[in-house]
C-alpha cells in the first residue's frame, strides 16, 4: 500500500502532466517572479506554484534547508499587500526536492506586490491597468461603479423627456411599475439617485449633455481606406439606435421570393446578432476606460471592440457555453436595459447571438479578449482577416494552387454555380481561402462574372464563365 508521501508525489506528477494552466505555474527557483504568480492567483481563482520544475515541466529540484520554507513565507508575507500566507509543502519526486506553494483566491481584492497588481489569465500573469484594478476592487466589495454619485452633476442636468420616455417603456413591458409624471420618484425608486444626486448610471442614461463616451464607426474598403465614418455621442439608449441605423445602412441586402406577393429581405448578416453584440458593448464596457467603442465594417466582416475585458473573472471559454454566468460591471445600466426589454435576461447576450447565427451558416462569429477589451467579429464564410494570409489544409484537393484556376474554369463550364457548389465539386468540405482568391482573380481578369453583380455579397450569388464578345 503506498505511503502518504508516495501519494503526494503521485498527485504532484499528475498535476504536472498537463503543463502550466490557469491554476498551475512552474518555477525553477524561488524568486520575485514566484511572488508575482502567487499574487496573480490570489486575484483570480487561486492556484499552485511548483518550485524546482522547469518551464517545460521537467523536475530539476531545488535546495531546501532547515529554515528555507519559513524564510520564503516571510518574504511572501512582507512583499504582498494585503499580506498573503500560502500553504507550503515539500515533496520528494524521483529523488529530487520540489516545493508546492498553494494560495487560495483572496476575498478582498486586489492584492499587490511592490506596487504592482497581477491577475492569472490562461497560463500567464497579466499586469493590471488602473481600470482593471478598480474593477477588481468594486467586484470584491460587490459594488458597481455606475451606482456612485456622479461628481459635478446635478438632477437639473438630467433630461425629463428621456426619463419620461424610459418610464413609459418600463410600464409598457411590465417588468416593473413606475408612476408616470414623477420622474424624480422613479429615479429614486430605481436607485438612480444617491443622496439626492444623480449616479453615473443616471448620467449615462438620461443626461441632457451626454458624457464623452463615443461609438466610432467606419465603413472600410481596406484597413487604410475609409468609405464612410461617423462618431456618435449620446445617452445609451439613443446611441444604440443611432449606431444600429448606420450599421444597417452599410450591410448588403438581398431580396427573396417565396411565392407570396411580397418579397422578403435577407441581410448579409443576422441583424439580431449584430444588435445584441452592440448592446453588450454599450452595457458592459468599462466606462472608466477613456477609449471609444470601435466598429469597423468591411466587405467581408464586421468587428465590434468594447473597452474593458470580461468582468468578474469570466473567460472566453465560459462565454462559449450557454450556461455561462456573467457578472455585471454596470449593474444599474444593465437594469435599465432589462426593464425596457432591450435585454431579455441577465447573462443571455451571447446565447441570443448564437441563436440568431443558426440561421446564417455562411457567417462565422468569434469573440476574444485583446488590446484591453473584447472583440466580437462577424465574418462571411470564406473571408479572411485582412491582416492574415490565406491558407488551407494540405489534405484538400486544391493543395496545388497552380492548377486551381484550371479546375474552377473546368467546373464552371457552361453552368452558373455558387461558391459552395464549386467547393463541393472540388471535393472540399468548406469554401477555402485559395478558392476565394482564385475567384477574385478570375473576376478581375474578366474570365468569369457574377450573376448578381449589383449585390456582390448576396447569398444567392453565383459565378459563370464569361462569354467573349
Amino acid at each position: 500500500m503506498p505511503s502518504p508521501l508516495e501519494n503526494l508525489a503521485s498527485q504532484t506528477m499528475h498535476l504536472m502532466a498537463g503543463g502550466e494552466t490557469q491554476v498551475l505555474e512552474f518555477k525553477a527557483s524561488f524568486d520575485k517572479a514566484t511572488i508575482e504568480s502567487l499574487v496573480a492567483f490570489a486575484n483570480a481563482r487561486g492556484g499552485k506554484v511548483l518550485v524546482g520544475v522547469s518551464d517545460a515541466g521537467k523536475i530539476i529540484g531545488t535546495t531546501v534547508g532547515k529554515e528555507t520554507l519559513n524564510e520564503w513565507l516571510v518574504q511572501i508575507k512582507s512583499a504582498t499587500s494585503p499580506s498573503l500566507i500560502p500553504d507550503i509543502a515539500l515533496h520528494q519526486v524521483d529523488g529530487k526536492q520540489i516545493v508546492e506553494i498553494d494560495i487560495q483566491e483572496f476575498p478582498v481584492k486586489p492584492v499587490s506586490t511592490r506596487g504592482r497588481y497581477y491577475k492569472r489569465v490562461a497560463s500567464s500573469n497579466h499586469q493590471l491597468g488602473p481600470g482593471e484594478i478598480a474593477d477588481l476592487y468594486l467586484q470584491s466589495l460587490q459594488l458597481s461603479w455606475d451606482a456612485y454619485e456622479a461628481q459635478g452633476y446635478t438632477v437639473a442636468q438630467l433630461s425629463t423627456a428621456k426619463i419620461g420616455r424610459f418610464i413609459r417603456l418600463v410600464n409598457q413591458h411590465g417588468r416593473f411599475t413606475l408612476e408616470e409624471g414623477d420622474a424624480m420618484g422613479a429615479l429614486q425608486k430605481l436607485n438612480y439617485l444617491k443622496n439626492g444626486q444623480p449616479t453615473w448610471a443616471a448620467v449615462l442614461l438620461f443626461a441632457q449633455e451626454p458624457l464623452r463616451h463615443n461609438i466610432h464607426i467606419g465603413r472600410f474598403k481596406t484597413p487604410s481606406t475609409i468609405i464612410d465614418d461617423r462618431q456618435f455621442t449620446d445617452t445609451l439608449f439613443e446611441v444604440v439606435e443611432q449606431s444600429m441605423k448606420f450599421i444597417v445602412s452599410h450591410i448588403a441586402v438581398a431580396f427573396e421570393f417565396d411565392g407570396s406577393v411580397q418579397r422578403k429581405e435577407r441581410f448579409a448578416y443576422p441583424l439580431p446578432a449584430i444588435r445584441e453584440a452592440l448592446i453588450n458593448a454599450v452595457v458592459h464596457r468599462s466606462y472608466t476606460d477613456p477609449n471609444d467603442i470601435q466598429i469597423k465594417i468591411f466587405d467581408n466582416k464586421i468587428s465590434i471592440f468594447s473597452p474593458g475585458t470580461f468582468y468578474g473573472g469570466l473567460t472566453v471559454a465560459e462565454i462559449q457555453q450557454d450556461s455561462y454566468r456573467s457578472s455585471l460591471r454596470n449593474k444599474l445600466v444593465a437594469e435599465g436595459f432589462y426593464l425596457t426589454n432591450v435585454i431579455e435576461k441577465y447573462g443571455s447576450g451571447f446565447v441570443r447571438i448564437r441563436r440568431a447565427m443558426a440561421e446564417y451558416p455562411e457567417v462565422r462569429f468569434s469573440i476574444e479578449e485583446a488590446q484591453g477589451g473584447v472583440w466580437a467579429v462577424f465574418e462571411l464564410e470564406g473571408g479572411q482577416p485582412e491582416s492574415q494570409p490565406e491558407s488551407q489544409p494540405e489534405s484538400q484537393p486544391e493543395s496545388q494552387p497552380e492548377s486551381l484556376v484550371e479546375h474552377v474554369l473546368k467546373i464552371l463550364g457552361s453552368d452558373a454555380l455558387s461558391k459552395q457548389e464549386i467547393s463541393q465539386r472540388l471535393g472540399q468540405k468548406a469554401i477555402s481561402g485559395p478558392l476565394n482568391k482564385v475567384i477574385r482573380e478570375l473576376l478581375a481578369q474578366g474570365l468569369i462574372e457574377m450573376t448578381r453583380p449589383e449585390t456582390p455579397n448576396s447569398r444567392l450569388q453565383k459565378y459563370r464563365r464569361r462569354v467573349a464578345q
